[in-house]
């Protein structure tokens, strides 16, 4: 009886790629930083793949980074305000080091984009104008971070009863069980 709220969600994340202006392009992404605090940022997303896998782009001496290198552990969270419609995904994140795959998301994002991961100073450092930020020429800190989902969360918000469903991976497929909302 989940399948079909499994397939919503599946159709959902993938809009967020493929429809201009589509809500869940835009996701907020929770790592625990070194004190052990939950950090949150929203990024965009980028890929989504055949495996479930979620990409987004990042500067390689971003906060971000350091903190998937320390614990993979993640959450992200999509917001739809229109269908009331809210997806939490939890797994592990981590570099992408394929220099193949690299290049070829490198060659995908807009010239006009790309001094974005540029700067030659990190993001975070701190700056007395940000006029005056510099960037190189030629080199370029771009990062990719891929996620491998563990526990995909759906909830409904909707009258006369909220549908909160949690589908978990067992081995290479997944459950649902239908939780309280």
């Amino acid at each position: 009886m989940t399948s079909t709220f499994w397939d919503e969600t599946l159709a959902e994340i993938k809009k967020g790629i493929t429809e201009r202006g589509h809500p869940f392009r835009f996701f907020t992404l929770a790592t625990i930083d070194e004190s052990g605090s939950p950090s949150q940022r929203t990024v965009v997303f980028r890929h989504f793949n055949d495996n479930l896998s979620l990409v987004f782009y990042t500067d390689e001496r971003s906060q971000k980074v350091d903190e998937i290198d320390k614990t993979r552990a993640i959450s992200l969270l999509f917001y739809h305000p229109e269908n009331l419609l809210q997806i939490t995904i939890k797994g592990k994140a981590s570099v992408i080091t394929d220099s193949e795959v690299l290049k070829e998301y490198w060659s995908a994002v807009p010239d006009s984009n790309k001094k974005d991961y540029t700067t030659h100073v990190a993001p975070g450092s701190t700056m007395k104008n940000p006029d005056a930020l510099e960037y190189l020429n030629g080199d370029h800190h771009f990062c990719a971070i891929q996620i491998e989902p563990t526990s995909i969360e759906y909830l409904k918000l909707k009258r006369p009863n909220h549908i909160r469903v949690l589908f978990t991976k067992d081995n290479t497929s997944w459950e649902g069980k239908f939780l309280a909302p």
